[in-house]
């Protein structure tokens, strides 16, 4: 039997360091499921989904916690089912306009009110072409309950966009 592990590590980025993560996963038999990396400010991030047999668990979390002496951070827990996917629909949302404090804050309050998870999110900052000033980029993935349409969240979106100067898009993406 196999146990499926959620993995998050930080620490200063620097080459290896999904080396390392990945010889300790091989070393205990586990298989690499599923993963997001980034750096950020200087500091390599990342959370990774694996599966282990349960007999070699034990061992692994030890081995990963092992890699805090190379300045890893690493925090280790069992996976969880995830909810069933009836009730909900997957919607892309994305959002460009100009940069200012509050623009996450609002969004994902007004769409957490309707019950919206978020299910990756991702934000940049970016210069305007023509004039130079920031804007911000934001793109997310959001699990919507099927008793919010669409057309609701969007008038939603959209009414909050003009407040904050903001464009915003959403679309439903395919299920499955």
């Amino acid at each position: 039997m196999t146990t499926t592990l959620v993995v998050t590590v930080m620490g200063t980025d620097r080459p290896g360091l999904v080396e390392a993560l990945s010889k300790a996963l091989a070393a205990h038999h586990g298989n690499w499921l599923e993963s997001r990396i980034a750096v950020l400010g200087g500091r390599f991030s990342g959370i990774l989904l694996a599966s282990v047999p349960e007999t070699e668990a034990r061992a692994l979390k030890e081995a990963l916690a092992a890699l805090e002496s190379e300045g890893l951070r690493v925090t280790v827990e069992d996976s969880r089912p995830e909810p069933g996917t009836g009730e909900w629909r997957t919607v892309k949302l994305e959002l460009i306009g100009q940069d200012h404090p509050g623009i996450v804050r609002e969004i994902s309050e007004a769409i957490a009110r309707r019950g919206v998870n978020i299910l990756e999110f991702s934000t940049e900052c970016l210069s305007a072409s023509w004039s130079g000033e920031a804007l911000v980029k934001a793109v997310a993935e959001l699990s919507v309950p099927r008793s919010v349409p669409t057309a609701e969240l969007r008038r939603l979106l959209e009414a909050l966009a003009n407040e904050l100067m903001v464009d915003v898009t959403l679309d439903d993406l395919p299920s499955g």
